[in-house]
């Protein structure tokens, strides 16, 4: 099964409300960066254990970690999880950026230092998501 496949599997997995919410969030992203590498990561370790929810990234960057050990990774990503949706924005450096600069405007959401959470696409402001993931489109590593 490819990467689209996958995806499609996913999302397709999801109760009806949560369903079209990452349809509209997964077309949404592809909008914004056409052409942009997709991920699917399916929650599980090496040892086929759950470890994460699964998620669709989106992009691609170069992961630098202590010791000079570096790792592929996507710069973007969603998750379904209990109470909705999770969008990640991995480049974004500065731990205080997305809730400064966007969690007073986004709506009912939980903005962290890299994660944007939500129940519904409905209760947040889509066009604050949207300047948010651009950003984490345009942010340099």
């Amino acid at each position: 099964m490819n990467i689209q496949e996958q995806i499609k599997e996913y999302i397709n997995s999801q109760p009806e409300s949560k369903r079209s919410d990452m349809q509209e969030l997964h077309l949404m992203i592809q909008d914004i960066s056409p052409g942009c590498r997709l991920w699917f990561l399916d929650g599980k370790n090496d040892d086929n254990k759950t470890v994460s929810n699964p998620n669709i990234g989106y992009g691609f960057q170069t992961m630098e970690y202590a010791g000079g050990k570096t790792r592929e990774f996507y710069q973007i990503g969603i998750s379904a999880n209990t109470t909705g949706i999770s969008v990640y924005i991995l480049t974004i450096k500065d731990k205080a950026y997305l809730s400064e600069t966007y969690g007073e405007k986004i709506g009912k959401a939980s903005v962290t230092g890299y994660c944007i959470k939500f129940k519904k696409l409905k209760d947040i402001d889509i066009d604050i998501l949207e300047a948010a993931i651009r950003d984490g489109f345009e942010a340099k590593n």
